[in-house]
């Protein structure tokens, strides 16, 4: 405890550096993976092949890609936030393509009888009914961008996954435990903040049902 009292300030620093560093990743992957989703979804053929290529990835352990991404990016924040973006497109793709395909047929089919286009239906209608389950694949996907992003210090991220491995390096427990439970205690809350909006969301589908 009073490692924490006394360096709070490089604490607050790292916690800084890992919630920048997963919402730049965050950002780009849902980038990437909406419209990879939503034509996945539309195209049941293409939506195999798509899944195959982002799961090879998401098999990988995290400092074989972070190893992999060195010599072509360096060290430091690209290849960090890259190896986080790869990790989450298989997540959020499936969710994205699931929760558009969730839609009753019969929804679909009124909204073309009312003469919405493509992109109106898809804006006004498919989206918001799949947003419980694109909001559970960003929950799911911030959750596992959290952690890995600890393990990107090993390639000087920052984040405090630095902190920790001070700590293991210096043989200091209270600094390593420090680490880990500001980390922690950042994927309770955006776990807990993301799974309540689910919840209203189904709640609010549920009552317009």
């Amino acid at each position: 405890m009073t490692w924490i009292l006394n360096n709070y300030d490089r604490l607050l620093t790292a916690l800084c550096e890992h919630v920048a560093l997963v919402g730049i990743a965050l950002t780009l992957s849902l980038a990437i993976a909406f419209p990879l989703g939503v034509y996945s979804a539309r195209r049941p053929s293409v939506y195999g092949p798509v899944m195959a290529i982002v799961g090879v990835f998401y098999t990988i352990p995290a400092l074989a890609l972070f190893a992999f991404l060195i010599p072509f990016m360096g060290l430091g924040t690209r290849p960090a936030v890259t190896a986080l973006v790869l990790y989450s497109l298989v997540i959020l793709i499936r969710n994205i393509a699931t929760g558009i395909r969730e839609v009753p047929s019969d929804i679909i089919e009124a909204a073309d009888g009312m003469g919405y286009g493509p992109w109106r239906r898809l804006f006004r209608i498919e989206l918001p009914l799949a947003s419980p389950v694109i909001v559970a694949g960003i929950r799911i996907t911030a959750v596992t961008q959290i952690s890995v992003a600890t393990v990107a210090a090993y390639i000087s991220a920052g984040g405090l996954g630095e902190i920790i491995f001070q700590g293991i390096t210096q043989d200091f427990g209270e600094k390593v435990a420090a680490g880990a439970m500001v980390t922690a205690l950042l994927a309770v809350v955006v776990d807990t903040g993301l799974r309540h909006l689910e919840r209203r969301l189904r709640a609010a589908i549920a009552e317009q049902a």
